[in-house]
């Protein structure tokens, strides 16, 4: 059975600074840190450098627990990328029998707002499975808030910077 799980979480950086952090094997490892760690081909830097075919597995990636033990891989395979916005991966893994992972970025205030969904259907562990990978992203979007400042609208400037407080 497929469970579609939504996380969401409005980011003080801006749009760009979120793009170059989602796409680089740095801010993919440190949201997934220290859970879970995924390889890459050597000298790899970001994925949104490499060439793709939409549909096309880019490369095999090997996921382990806590950097060390392997219990996953994911043949990555992306159906599309927008620079500036987002994608949308669908993924061969060992543990789904369906992995669809579509990430959006939009203009929020001064900052954006990060929109995963995702589309899970496991091979086994049923309901354990999919409550890890909720715990999963629970972990990213807090790691993506600590990272990059989380947007806060009730913000107002401090009152040492401007006339009387305000503008």
């Amino acid at each position: 059975m497929t469970t579609t799980l939504s996380f969401e979480s409005t980011l003080a950086a801006s749009p760009e600074k979120v793009w170059a952090w989602i796409t680089s094997l740095d801010g993919i490892s440190k949201e997934m840190a220290p859970i879970l760690q995924m390889s890459a081909p050597k000298g790899m830097r970001d994925i949104a450098s490499i060439s793709f075919e939409p549909g096309v597995p880019m490369f095999r990636s090997w996921i382990r627990l806590g950097g060390i033990l392997p219990v996953d891989f994911s043949d990555l395979t992306l159906l599309s990328l927008t620079p500036g916005e987002g994608f949308v991966e669908q993924s061969r893994m060992g543990s789904m029998r369906l992995w669809r992972h579509e990430r959006r970025i939009s203009p929020h205030g001064s900052g954006c707002q990060i929109i995963d969904t995702l589309s899970i259907e496991p091979r086994f562990g049923g309901r354990l499975a999919v409550a890890f990978v909720r715990k999963l992203f629970s972990h990213r979007h807090s790691m993506l808030r600590k990272n990059l400042g989380e947007y806060a609208d009730n913000f107002s400037p401090d009152p040492k910077n401007t006339e009387d407080g305000a503008r």
